[in-house]
């Protein structure tokens, strides 16, 4: 991995605001979701550092992600090589992808590899756990459900009845207000 200088103006602020933004009770549920279903201990006591240790190499998440989805992950690379560990946390967000977390929900490598938003990879985690639950995953899951789809089919009468009843909310009323004693853009008040 190559070494990065530190941050300076701009870049400094905004990782002390996502690192503010660190929540380590969501980390804990995170580690013990995670264990529920590998049945592997992360490594250290909760803490980003830690958090980042134990799944920079991305051969946790790659095991997590096969158990959500068997076979998401056909190889997982336990090598030590750099490009074989951000391979496996590429594949990782493929597998996300296919079982339905969106590219916007989802970090990138260098989020978690260089330790860039580690924010953004718990909040991949709970959206990854509910994506599962979603597509049918019955095991344990963290986060919110998400929602299905609500498709509405109104017959003509009811969209009819409908159109009559939206103007009346798009009216409005000014309450009696005018302009009355309203001047002319720059014009002088007189007084």
């Amino acid at each position: 991995m190559a070494t990065r200088t530190q941050a300076h103006g701009l870049t400094a602020d905004i990782n002390r605001k996502i690192a503010a933004n660190y929540d380590v009770e969501r980390e804990i549920v995170a580690r013990d979701w995670i264990t529920q279903l590998t049945g592997e201990e992360l490594q250290g006591p909760p803490g980003m550092d830690n958090f980042h240790l134990a799944l920079k190499d991305g051969v946790i998440l790659c095991k997590l992600v096969n158990v959500l989805q068997p076979g998401s992950v056909k190889k997982i690379n336990t090598n030590k090589m750099v490009f074989k560990q951000r391979e496996n946390i590429s594949m990782f967000l493929t597998a996300c992808s296919d079982i339905g977390v969106a590219s916007h929900s989802s970090f990138q490598t260098v989020d978690l590899f260089e330790k860039q938003n580690m924010v953004q990879v718990l909040s991949t985690l709970f959206i990854l756990s509910s994506a599962a639950k979603k597509k049918g995953f019955a095991g344990p899951h963290i986060g919110v459900k998400m929602a299905d789809a609500n498709k509405r089919d109104f017959d003509e009468e009811t969209l009819q009845a409908g159109k009559v009843h939206s103007s009346l909310f798009t009216a409005g009323t000014n309450k009696g207000a005018s302009q009355a004693g309203m001047t002319s853009f720059g014009t002088s008040r007189k007084l």
